[in-house]
């Protein structure tokens, strides 16, 4: 059964940094996209970055690029994102998800949602002082 499990979540001062993992089981990752998405309370669902399954691409939303950085380490199944510069505003829980590579090109990425079938149970982020 294919799971995902976030860790490294936690409460961190602005412009502080956390790194997010995303451990993958009951399936290896070389032949998956995997993705970042957040959701804040009382806001919609946001693609935060993504990485294809060659990791020879990656993509990111406006909000978060300079400061984030996602990266795959397939001989540990596990996929990471570096958060630098934190803001108040990334306040949200994190979830990791997973998309088939499918007929995709292996430099396929997506910021949409609706692309990724998988999704863990997330992990909460916040940016206070």
């Amino acid at each position: 059964q294919l799971q995902l499990v976030e860790s490294g979540g936690g409460l961190v001062q602005p412009g502080g940094s956390l790194r997010l993992s995303c451990a993958a089981s009951g399936f290896t990752l070389d032949h998956y996209v995997i993705g970042w998405f957040r959701q804040a309370p009382g806001k919609e669902r946001e693609g935060v970055s993504c990485i294809s399954s060659s990791g020879a691409s990656t993509n990111y939303a406006v909000s978060v690029k300079g400061r984030f950085t996602i990266s795959r380490d397939n001989t540990k199944n596990t996929v990471y994102l570096q958060m630098n510069s934190l803001k108040s505003e990334d306040t949200a829980v994190y979830y990791c998800v997973a998309a088939p590579l499918g007929p995709h090109s292996p430099f396929w990425t997506s910021l949409d949602g609706h692309d990724f079938p998988s999704w863990g149970q997330g992990t909460q982020v916040t940016v206070s002082s």
